[in-house]
């Protein structure tokens, strides 16, 4: 008799099994996806989003359909509550869903404390990607006659691209701005100086500001607040302070690592229950930490599927075996970028090239065909 596979979140990790979901049927097994949106959006490609290179529907999965196309139930909800011992899931629409076995793919968060008093800033977090693209829409709708001012809050990877890519869009809009980046230590203080270098080099040649040693701990009324209480100004904040995993594993009986993710084995399967797994940003790996960096979730992709399908059928389980070096590519948003894998440091139009083709052949794998939809 088949068993119930439920996928709970449709991130990167869980692609090719949705797209697998056929083989998993013609074994007898029923599979029912969960995901807050029809939609997941790319990771890698939501600087671009906000810079302009790309167009929502561009960097952005169609989940209920390709689900619903391969035979699975979808249920569009979010997983509130799960309950290992009796292998149920509370969605927030109040349903409960039972599973034999279960993935998740919940994915992160940015955490931030909502503005106290007065008028703050508009605020902009780096996830959900769809915000880059509200981000967007901000940034275009502003007065031309006048220069608005945007904060970048955070000092990793990210605060860099999505300078840049602000910096792109308010560029194609022609209209003014005042862009700043303030981080607590220094700016890509993880990579290399060069990568650090290169970043800076970037910023000047186009006006953006930068400003280290800020550890902005609160909105006020028209800008942020530093922990010393030094106050910035601004008319929009883009927030990249860093991200959480997603919080649905505390109080569950399952194991967690020290942030709350879900602690899983070199299987990736949960350390305390045989039948739950996970991928992505949600987890933590036993037997070292990795970096939250999507190039994980898409190495996971194969062993998830095989793991999965073994696991509903009683079969050993295959293990994950992570790379400990990978190559980051920063989109800086003028049509260059910086690559980086470990002490090989390079930057301009044809690192973004490059990033540009490894991100298209990455949604030409697991896109719909025909999907126009448009954001509105």
């Amino acid at each position: 008799m088949g068993k119930h596979l439920v996928l709970a979140g449709c991130g990167h990790a869980h692609l090719t099994v949705l797209v697998d979901i056929p083989r998993f049927i013609a074994q007898g097994h029923r599979v029912t996806v969960i995901s807050p949106s029809p939609f997941h959006y790319y990771s890698g490609m939501g600087p671009g989003l906000l810079g302009g290179a790309y167009r929502p529907e561009e960097v952005r999965f169609h989940i209920q359909r390709t689900a619903e196309d391969r035979g699975a139930g979808f249920v569009l909800g979010k997983v509130v509550r799960v309950e290992p011992e009796g292998r149920r899931l509370l969605v927030d629409s109040g349903e409960t869903i039972s599973y034999d076995v279960v993935s998740f793919n919940t994915g992160s968060y940015v955490p931030v404390e909502e503005p106290r008093g007065g008028q703050a800033p508009e605020i902009f977090t780096v996830k959900p990607i769809e915000r880059l693209w509200e981000a967007r829409k901000w940034i275009q709708q502003q007065r031309l006659e006048n220069t608005f001012r945007l904060l970048v809050v955070g000092g990793g990877a990210a605060s860099v691209e999505m300078a840049g890519n602000a910096w792109q869009a308010a560029n194609q809009a022609g209209v003014r701005a005042e862009i700043k980046v303030l981080s607590g230590g220094a700016l890509l203080s993880r990579f290399p100086s060069r990568a650090r270098k290169l970043a800076l080099e970037s910023f000047r040649r186009r006006g953006i500001l930068w400003q280290e040693g800020q550890f902005i701990t609160a909105f006020a009324a028209g800008g942020v607040v530093s922990r010393e209480g030094k106050r910035f100004p601004c008319d929009a904040v883009l927030w990249a302070v860093g991200i959480r995993p997603s919080p649905i594993f505390l109080a569950t009986g399952l194991e967690t690592d020290e942030d709350g993710a879900l602690l899983v084995n070199r299987h990736l399967q949960s350390v305390s229950f045989p039948t739950v797994f996970g991928g992505g940003d949600c987890i933590g790996f036993s037997p070292r930490p990795l970096d939250k960096v999507g190039v994980y979730a898409v190495r996971e992709n194969p062993i998830l599927n095989r793991n999965l399908l073994a696991a509903l059928e009683g079969r050993p389980l295959m293990t994950f075996k992570p790379q400990r070096h990978y190559q980051l590519i920063f989109n800086l948003g003028d049509g260059r970028a910086i690559s980086c894998r470990r002490r090989l440091i390079w930057a301009g139009r044809a690192a973004f090239r490059l990033k540009d083709r490894i991100d298209r052949r990455f949604m030409r794998r697991f896109q719909v065909s025909g999907e126009t939809k448009q954001l509105r």
